[in-house]
């Protein structure tokens, strides 16, 4: 299992991201995104979780179990010299499948030996009508997820559109981003880029034949990526700040105000509890 790491090079010590791919994407793919969300002040671990497309998402989920295990160990030594990673501030991203996994290891799936501080899943997908991979996280819909922190979903508009008439959707109805929120309890937060494919937080024009896959199998945005990327590692931080630090301004700024963002999001909304505490 292949690993990846995103830092900030200033001396300190920085919540930690644990991110997860999506499905049959390398994470090398993700690195221009990930180098937005890592310049303000976060330390990304993304594990290679399998390169077979074949993998099964029960096997995918223990290998992730796997990595936060490593963590209070093995991740420090690799960082550069007096930049300290908090697992203490431990929160799961994960795109496509792999938001899927971060929500089944905040539900307690495969065990997790470390707690959580935040949830966020990126046009997140649990299967399609004709195939749920196991663990069926979304069945019954009307039940809410027994998730205690935070959570930010962040869909798009594209997700369930097919790119061609022999292709299907990459994030269909009924198993994407949508469904994921309705089973969401406050604190939560649903964000919708509505002009952007599944694909489009991805680097432009990833590599060999994965990466040419990744361009044609699912229907894109006509805008540049770069906006996407730029509004969804945004939302990222100003969850992690509201969630981690409790500092809303961004994230308030942000659904008072949806126009602010780089993209058209429809909706931008934030359900609180209480308080963060």
């Amino acid at each position: 299992m292949a690993a990846a790491g995103v830092v900030v090079k200033e001396e300190g010590s920085y919540p930690v991201i644990l991110f997860f791919h999506g499905f049959s994407c390398v994470g090398s793919f993700y690195s221009d995104f990930l180098n937005l969300i890592a310049s303000h002040g976060y330390v990304i671990a993304a594990p290679q979780l399998y390169v077979m497309p074949t993998t099964n998402q029960m096997q995918e989920i223990k290998s992730a179990t796997e990595v936060i295990k490593w963590l209070p160990s093995g991740l420090n030594p690799l960082l550069p010299t007096n930049v300290e990673g908090d697992i203490s501030k431990l929160s799961l991203v994960g795109h496509s499948r792999g938001g899927k996994t971060a929500f089944s290891l905040a539900l307690g799936i495969s065990r997790p030996s470390l707690p959580f501080s935040a949830v966020i899943g990126i046009d997140p997908v649990a299967g399609t009508k004709c195939f749920q991979p196991q663990p069926h996280i979304l069945t019954p819909l009307s039940e809410p997820f027994k998730i205690s922190a935070p959570i930010t979903v962040i869909g798009t508009g594209l997700g369930p559109k097919s790119a061609s008439p022999i292709t299907c959707p990459c994030a269909p109805d009924g198993f994407n981003h949508v469904a994921f929120f309705k089973k969401c309890r406050p604190t939560c937060a649903h964000f919708v880029a509505v002009d952007y494919g599944h694909m489009d937080i991805l680097n432009d024009n990833p590599p060999g034949i994965t990466g040419l896959l990744t361009n044609i199998a699912c229907k894109n945005g006509k805008g540049p990526r770069k906006l996407m990327r730029e509004c969804c590692s945004g939302l990222v931080v100003a969850s992690l700040k509201a969630y981690l630090e409790n500092d809303e301004s961004f994230l308030k700024a942000i659904y008072v105000d949806p126009s602010i963002a780089p993209v058209d999001l429809n909706p931008a909304k934030v359900i609180y509890k209480a308080s963060f505490s």
